[in-house]
């Protein structure tokens, strides 16, 4: 019973930046993977960042050195910062959240936002 609702998308054009922010509202204890995928027309999901309940991050190669992820617990957020952005880049980016509880976890999506790179 958990809600993510992304914000931020857009039309940027090639190089410009986004970001784009995820905010989790309803049962939202047990958080223990955070992160951002994304899927183009034609591609298959990528799963682009992720932030643990650490701090931990991880990046996809397509998007290492450019994009960062990051969290303010206070605000139960987590935010995509785009920089140098690409057409490649075009895309719904979807909010992903892993909760649970020792060995039972559960998924929950954002309904997704989209990113658009003009050339």
């Amino acid at each position: 019973q958990v809600q993510l609702v992304e914000s931020g998308g857009g039309l940027v054009q090639a190089g410009g930046s986004l970001r784009l922010s995820c905010a989790a509202s309803g049962s939202i204890l047990n958080i223990n993977v955070m992160g951002w995928y994304r899927q183009a027309p034609g591609k298959q999901r990528e799963l682009a960042a992720t932030i643990t309940s650490g701090g931990s991050t991880s990046y996809a190669d397509s998007v290492k050195g450019r994009f960062t992820i990051s969290r303010d617990s206070a605000k139960n957020t987590v935010y995509l910062q785009m920089n140098s952005l690409k057409p490649e880049d075009t895309a719904v980016y979807s909010c992903y959240m892993l909760k649970g509880w020792g060995a039972y976890n559960t998924d929950y999506w954002g309904q997704g936002t989209q990113v658009t790179v003009a050339s």
